[in-house]
């Protein structure tokens, strides 16, 4: 799946954004990499926040189930940077056990994961 529920751009384009506040960016400069309006990236990180631990919590179990010798993701400094690790680390988990998964970015496997639900309130 290539896009999530009620969003215009594409899940890898959501992703790039989550993994950049994950490593310290802020909602301007994420804007501004990715051409996207401010208001835009502001509501999509605000939404991730929101739903993070329950992400964080469904991609550790996704990862457990999935990987062969899964090993979560360390803690990090915030529930947003674990929720973003969460969902690398289940697609990384799934690569190992089905190689065609690697021709799918994490964001496209954390969108058909979800039912293109990431961003959802629920």
């Amino acid at each position: 799946m290539l896009v999530l529920v009620r969003r215009v751009d594409l899940a890898d384009v959501i992703g790039a954004a989550l993994v950049a506040k994950a490593a310290g960016s802020g909602a301007r400069s994420i804007a501004v990499l990715l051409g996207r309006p401010v208001e835009t990236v502001r509501g999509w990180l605000r939404r991730f926040e929101q739903q993070a631990e329950q992400v964080r919590v469904y991609f550790t179990v996704l990862l457990v189930d999935t990987g062969p010798d899964p090993i979560p993701p360390a803690a990090s400094a915030s529930r947003f940077a674990d929720a973003v690790a969460a969902v690398i680390g289940a697609w990384k988990a799934a690569i190992s056990r089905w190689a065609d998964v690697g021709e799918v970015s994490p964001w496209q496997l954390a969108s058909a994961a979800s039912r293109g639900r990431l961003l959802s309130p629920t």
